[in-house]
């Protein structure tokens, strides 16, 4: 009965109609399983893999496949494919007549019937379809067959078969077994994927000796089609060329299966940044440094035109250097200073104190240090900025604002997750996290006269900025971080951050050196760098000079064919006097300068000073100072103590205390610290 049930099914296929989809719009519901980044001239930039049940490359027109192939597929899978209509019926009867006596039934599928099965799974053949399946799936093939021409039907064959593991299609696997092009393969490598198609994931051996079988080879051509075969399936030759320039960029994209992507990036500039940050990681590792990130920022347009997000040979290169928040270190300096020029509080002669301070805060005395523990005394502004000394940014905060240098950061667009009095004065310091594009994009600002944009990886047309400081307030502060003599004073004269063109720079490391900064602009490009661990763990001996800067300084070179000699021209609203730049009638008349009040530096105010009951009462004191007061007097709970020039000795007694720092001529209260002292003192010891 089957023969002739088989028969029947046939008949009934080759009358049927139905509904197959047109040629294109296969190739649409069929994308590659990657997505591509091009960079901005369209050069292959990065291949993301976005579908990962199966790997399908691009679809390949039938005649970028290699003849040989179409010529072996066409033989052993369907020998009449070009006169039959969807279903072979002679290949049909004679597979049902073997099944009836019990033979090794023979497979009838033709090519567009397995063609329908990729189209749609549940048309696939398999050992448990039943006749009323088979049917279904020759209906689907003689409705391809009418709506598709017989070298499109191959084309698509071609492009969907299964061939091993997840490989889908000839361009996938052409270039995973051999390392090559669908149209490069040789007549050895066409006749062992024409022998995959029957069983995909058969081993080595049966593949090469079906192989064998198919070409009818002699012992030596089996040889080689075994030892071919071997190597194809131990992955000897796979393509390894696959674009992996920006693996950190997919995330920046909502990609999809097929995607092709034109991005802002320089594919030679990123691999020449790429090199250079793998180079110096390399170098540091005695410093126990393992991960790097970089950025590059057009100026104008806000364009990115690298973006490394880690070293290559990072265990955790799958983080992105570039959007992890990091705490900030000296890199917000700039931006405070700025404020401080654009209130007219202080200029760039102004003096500012560099000695010890203790000021108070909610959880105890806040005492800033330099990075090199040295205090240079008194300083200009221009020294302490370009120097990345901290006591005079904790004053410069005083007298610009806590809450104005919050707001201003905001406003630039750094990413600060709590208000501004949850980091008090260590805001000066760059206590908060930021990530590299918020900041390099912040300092580009800076690069263009105070004018914010936003940066951008898709090409864009540039849109309009909005003024955030005053261009004379930014002139300013670049020609400090543009100073080599005025940085000597920390960095000495030879340091990584001089080019030889006009560039600004600041570098930056946060607490116990687990954050390395160095940022900076030139005329045209703003370029961030980023070292440490992605981890958290600290560094060894390494600072902003010998960690980022190099990396900065390189980059910058690698850009400096674009840059010009000389200095930028100054905005209007400034001045030039004394060899030093003021912002329009904020120059002193007789080269005054801005000094900050006087203050209380210990005890600071809200501090809590413990008796040690160890220690006789006689020998414990407090040392009672304050900076800036030269002629102020301390008068501590209502009693006159002497001259704030000097420290006072004071023997402490347990309770609540006040301290003033008052002018003595006209009795003005110029600070006042209220403090605690605990304990208990105790009566002099008597033997007996």
């Amino acid at each position: 009965m089957k023969p002739l049930v088989w028969a029947a099914v046939a008949s009934l296929a080759l009358t049927a109609c139905g509904d197959a989809p047109d040629f294109e719009a296969i190739q649409r519901a069929h994308p590659p399983s990657s997505a591509w980044l091009l960079d901005r001239t369209g050069l292959p930039l990065q291949e993301v893999r976005v579908e990962f049940r199966y790997r399908q490359a691009a679809w390949q027109p039938l005649d970028a496949i290699a003849p040989a192939l179409r010529a072996e597929v066409v033989k052993h899978e369907d020998r009449r494919f070009e006169t039959h209509g969807g279903v072979d019926l002679r290949a049909l009867l004679h597979a049902a007549w073997q099944n009836l006596r019990g033979e090794r039934r023979r497979g009838a599928s033709t090519l567009t019937m397995q063609l329908a099965g990729f189209l749609d799974p549940a048309l696939a053949s398999g050992a448990h379809k039943t006749v009323w399946d088979k049917f279904r799936q020759m209906r689907a093939a003689r409705d391809l067959e009418r709506r598709l021409s017989k070298a499109q039907i191959l084309e698509a064959y071609l492009n969907l078969a299964p061939f091993r593991g997840e490989l889908r299609g000839v361009p996938a696997a052409a270039p995973a077994l051999f390392g090559k092009r669908a149209d490069a393969l040789s007549n050895d490598e066409a006749v062992l994927l024409a022998a995959l198609l029957p069983a995909p994931q058969a081993d080595a051996a049966r593949v090469a000796a079906r192989a064998c079988r198919y070409a009818a080879a002699d012992a030596t051509r089996c040889t080689r089609l075994r030892r071919l075969a071997e190597a194809a399936f131990a992955g000897t030759h796979a393509q390894t060329g696959v674009a992996d320039d920006a693996p950190h960029l997919a995330a920046q994209f909502g990609l999809k299966p097929g995607a092709v992507v034109r991005t802002t990036l320089d594919a030679a500039l990123q691999r020449d940044v790429q090199r250079v940050l793998d180079a110096q990681l390399a170098h540091l590792q005695d410093g126990d440094v393992e991960d790097g990130a970089v950025l590059v920022l057009d100026n104008a347009s806000g364009a990115v035109r690298a973006y490394v997000g880690s070293r290559r040979a990072s265990r955790q290169r799958f983080v992105d250097g570039v959007r992890a928040p990091r705490q900030a270190g000296s890199t917000l300096k700039p931006f405070l200073y700025a404020l401080a020029l654009e209130q007219r509080i202080l200029t760039a002669a102004s003096i500012l104190d560099d000695s010890p301070v203790a000021l108070a805060t909610p959880s105890g005395q806040y005492v800033p240090q330099n990075y090199d523990r040295h205090f240079r005394g008194r300083v200009n502004v221009r020294t302490a900025l370009a120097g990345s000394l901290n006591v005079p940014a904790v004053r410069t905060l005083l007298l610009a604002g806590l809450e104005p240098f919050h707001a201003r950061l905001v406003r630039l667009g750094l990413p600060l997750a709590h208000e501004a009095d949850y980091y008090g004065f260590a805001l000066a310091l760059g206590s908060p996290e930021v990530d590299l594009w918020s900041l390099t994009n912040a300092y580009r600002t800076l690069a263009n006269g105070g004018v914010a944009g936003a940066a951008h990886l898709a090409p864009a047309p540039a849109g309009p900025g909005t003024q955030v400081i005053d261009p004379a307030a930014v002139f300013v502060v670049a020609d400090i971080l543009a100073d080599r003599a005025a940085r000597s004073i920390t960095f000495g004269l030879e340091n990584p951050l001089a080019t030889p063109f006009w560039s600004a720079v600041k570098t930056g490391t946060s607490k116990d050196m687990r954050d390395n900064w160095c940022v900076g602009f030139s005329r045209h490009y703003t370029v961030g760098v980023w070292v440490g661990n992605f981890d958290g763990r600290p560094m060894r001996g390494v600072s902003g000079v010998t960690g980022a800067a190099p990396v900065w300084l390189e980059t910058m070179q690698l850009l400096g064919r674009n840059e010009r000699a000389g200095t930028p021209a100054p905005p209007s609203g400034l001045e030039r006097r004394a060899g030093e730049w003021f912002l329009a009638g904020s120059a002193p008349a007789r080269g005054g300068t801005v000094v900050p009040p006087p203050r209380i530096t210990y005890p600071g105010d809200g501090a809590i000073l413990a008796l040690d009951p160890d220690i006789p009462p006689a020998m414990q004191r407090v040392f009672l100072a304050a900076a800036g007061g030269a002629d102020a007097v301390f008068v501590l709970n209502g009693v006159r103590l002497g001259s704030a020039r000097g420290e006072q000795v004071w023997t402490p007694t347990p309770g609540r205390h006040e301290l003033q720092l008052v002018n003595p001529r006209d009795g003005r209260v110029l600070d006042r610290a209220a403090f605690q002292v605990r304990g208990a003192l105790l009566p002099p010891r008597t033997d007996g």
